[in-house]
């Protein structure tokens, strides 16, 4: 019996890291499959996703292609690691509600402030919509943005940080090299050629990968991450904004320092959380095997 870390639970005699490099190709490699045929229904379903226009089906259709990295994680662990995929929830392999409950408590209302004072120092270009294209953009994001949030946490913070987690021999290191590299494909996925948008990737695939250790698990980074993105998305729709570039234009310039103030939001919520669990250090489980 032994006490492992969260990104330690793939960790093995050996190192496998040819398989843990087909396991990150499958993922990213579903995730553009996903991306691509969701893509291609969205814009049949509506034509004018053809001329690049954001639309409430294609915005669907994202939501929906990172939010199937839930299940997909789970098949990949399970399948090349023989590790139910249920441990992507946390070191208990299972979902914390309790915790969950509790972060989505206090991180709220700091998320709402931290929107509102944003969208005043760096308004987002205005567009026209229908009030058709109003009422569908709140429904998707109400339902789907919490789950491509948590896609891409059980993806990348979950499984691809587990995954090269596991290529060294100590913990320390293996945090390390995870957060490294988990952050910067994480970062190289969101194809931004802006360095306000990538530190803002970089920070928050840090940030989430740093409260997932210190927890045990994806609940307090779930919060965070689908806090931010769908509240962003109800701001941005309520306040008419031109989402063909505030979402599709991630080239140079397109960002500003405003990207600062949610980069803040994840670093403090790595501050608190890392003052919460002083005492005990990153939280483990006791496990009575280590992967084959």
């Amino acid at each position: 019996m032994s006490n492992v870390e969260y990104h330690r639970v793939l960790a093995g005699e050996r190192r496998r890291v040819g398989r843990g490099i087909l396991a990150i190709v499958l993922l990213l490699g579903g995730l553009l499959v996903f991306s691509v045929v969701l893509s291609v229904v969205a814009v049949v379903l509506d034509d004018r996703g053809s001329d690049g226009d954001y639309t409430p089906l294609t915005h669907a259709a994202a939501m929906l292609s990172l939010a199937l990295l839930l299940p997909w994680s789970m098949v990949i662990q399970r399948w090349l690691y023989g590790v139910p995929g249920a441990s992507l929830h946390s070191v208990f392999s299972r979902f914390r509600f309790a915790l969950f409950g509790r972060a989505l408590l206090f991180i709220l209302p700091v998320c709402v402030a931290a929107l509102v004072v944003s969208d005043h120092l760096a308004p987002e270009p205005r567009n026209v919509w229908s009030e058709t294209d109003v009422l569908w953009m709140l429904a998707a994001t109400l339902l789907l943005t919490p789950w491509q949030a948590a896609g891409e946490e059980y993806g990348f913070r979950g499984l691809l940080f587990r995954i090269v987690g596991s290529w060294t021999r100590g913990s320390r290191a293996g945090l390390v090299l995870g957060l490294i590299v988990m952050a910067v494909i994480f970062a190289a996925s969101h194809a931004a050629s802006d360095a306000w948008l990538n530190l803002w990737y970089v920070v928050l695939a840090v940030g989430t990968g740093l409260i997932t250790w210190r927890t045990g698990g994806l609940e307090v980074a779930i919060v965070l991450h689908a806090l931010w993105n769908t509240l962003g998305f109800v701001f941005s729709t309520a306040m008419r904004s031109d989402l063909n570039s505030v979402v599709t234009d991630r080239d140079a310039g397109t960002a500003t320092a405003a990207t600062l103030i949610p980069s803040a939001l994840v670093l403090a919520t790595v501050v608190v959380v890392w003052f919460t669990t002083r005492r005990t250090g990153p939280l483990t489980a006791e496990t009575g095997s280590r992967p084959a």
